[in-house]
């Protein structure tokens, strides 16, 4: 398993991708799903969980690194407490 290292221009590069993707695609469907992001390649996965791309990449014998969104949010996950 070949380790790369993320930088910012990753994210960005990913996010450019995904708001693409957006444009170009009726996305109701996966609404709340998780999307991995592969800036290198820009390939798009879609799965119930990250767990569940990662599973599917690995059948393809990938292993580069991706960025996770949740379709119809505009963070995959926020932690922190309320007041």
């Amino acid at each position: 398993m070949k380790h790369t290292k993320w930088t910012k221009a990753d994210s960005h590069k990913a996010k450019q991708i995904w708001e693409a993707y957006q444009k170009q695609y009726d996305l109701s469907e996966h609404i709340g799903q998780t999307v991995g992001i592969d800036p290198k390649n820009s390939r798009i996965w879609f799965g119930n969980s990250i767990q569940a791309i990662v599973q599917q990449r690995d059948k393809e014998g990938l292993d580069s690194p991706l960025f996770f969104q949740r379709v119809g949010n505009e963070t995959y996950f926020r932690k922190g407490g309320h007041k």
